[in-house]
């Protein structure tokens, strides 16, 4: 017998000859298959407008497509200024260009892989804790963007309901505007008063430790560890409101960009149907089913564009086509190309930041 438990005489085929496919092979293939459907899928939903959609595209207004384009790097900017603020509350200090950069290539990630949403967070909190972020500022930055990009998104459906005399009346409007403040508020006076998180936390362990009957001081120099690296976070007035202000710059950029689409095929949708197809279709965006949210989002948008904002249906599917060439298509090439020139080589650190990302998801 061999070391390998074979028979004696028996030669092994050598490794390049006899590769093992690993255990999941097969979901290439899968996912292959369900893209493939998907495409398929939404040229049969599309087929029957795409004439008249396609001699709309003929007559396109390139002045308003420039437009679109630009309005989309703005909105990219302005989110790059949000992750900016928060990491300067944080005391990490990084340029704009760095951290654009940091959300191209995050959004491509996002939206053209399988769980991309995971990989591009995992991307953009290696890239944070690289310009010396602690562990629980690289996190807190990442979490508190995306609640504030929530709170922006869902203020635009708010106000596109408000505008198109629905149901939604000014009262609910300020609660959303309270809620923002209330936010700011809550995460400063924790930096500036640990002790009273402090306080919660251990009582908290206490309990927990009760349960799980471990020693009642278990886990207590890990709280001390985060409270003190939460103390360097403080996000005060200037530093609230510039987030508040870049993170409207954002979701009103792409709103815009949305607007120029349209304009460029030579619509005219209504405003508050533009805010509430925009606010529906980047919600059902969020649901990580396919890469970039291909047909769902796009079907949404026409659906969103047709019935709040009023445009006939070869237009709709027009406008979200440009739209989402601009917001999709060219965000995520520009995405992979400073990927591939600024972040394509692995770091030594790569694997340590990813370990320890693994280990603070929830």
């Amino acid at each position: 017998m061999t070391a390998n438990g074979e028979p004696a005489g028996e030669s092994t085929p050598p490794p390049t000859v006899a590769r093992r496919r690993g255990k999941f092979w097969w979901v290439k293939w899968v996912l292959g298959v369900v893209l493939l459907a998907l495409l398929v899928g939404e040229g049969i939903y599309l087929w029957p407008r795409l004439h008249e959609s396609w001699r709309t595209l003929t007559e396109i207004h390139w002045g308003w497509v420039v437009a679109c384009v630009w309005l989309q790097a703005l909105s990219m900017s302005g989110f790059g200024r949000v992750q900016k603020q928060l990491l300067r509350a944080g005391g990490v200090r990084v340029s704009q260009r760095k951290s654009v950069a940091v959300v191209y290539g995050a959004t491509a990630m996002s939206v053209s892989l399988p769980a991309g949403q995971v990989f591009s967070t995992a991307f953009t909190y290696r890239q944070t804790r690289r310009w010396g972020a602690s562990p629980i500022v690289a996190s807190w930055q990442l979490v508190f963007s995306g609640v504030v990009a929530a709170v922006g998104l869902a203020l635009l459906g708010v106000g596109g309901t408000f505008l198109s005399g629905g149901q939604v009346g000014p009262y609910k409007l300020i609660l959303s505007l309270a809620g923002v403040i209330a936010l700011v508020w809550a995460g400063n006076y924790v930096s500036r008063n640990p002790g009273s998180l402090e306080t919660l936390l251990r009582k908290s362990l206490a309990l927990v430790n009760r349960v799980r009957k471990r020693p009642a001081e278990h886990g207590r120099d890990k709280i001390a560890e985060v409270l003190a690296q939460l103390e360097s976070v403080e996000l005060g007035k200037r530093d609230g409101a510039l987030v508040g202000v870049w993170a409207l710059v954002h979701r009103f950029a792409d709103v815009a960009c949305l607007g120029a689409a349209c304009y460029a095929i030579g619509a005219d949708p209504r405003i508050s149907g533009l805010l509430l197809a925009f606010a529906v279709g980047k919600a059902v965006g969020s649901i990580p089913f396919a890469p970039g949210g291909i047909v769902y989002v796009d079907a949404t948008l026409i659906y969103g564009l047709t019935a709040a904002a009023g445009l006939p249906a070869a237009q709709a599917v027009a406008a979200a086509f440009v739209y989402r060439l601009v917001s999709f298509i060219l965000v995520a090439i520009i995405g992979w190309i400073v990927f591939l020139f600024l972040f394509r080589r692995p770091q030594a650190d790569d694997d340590e930041y990813t370990k320890e990302f693994e280990q603070r998801r929830f």
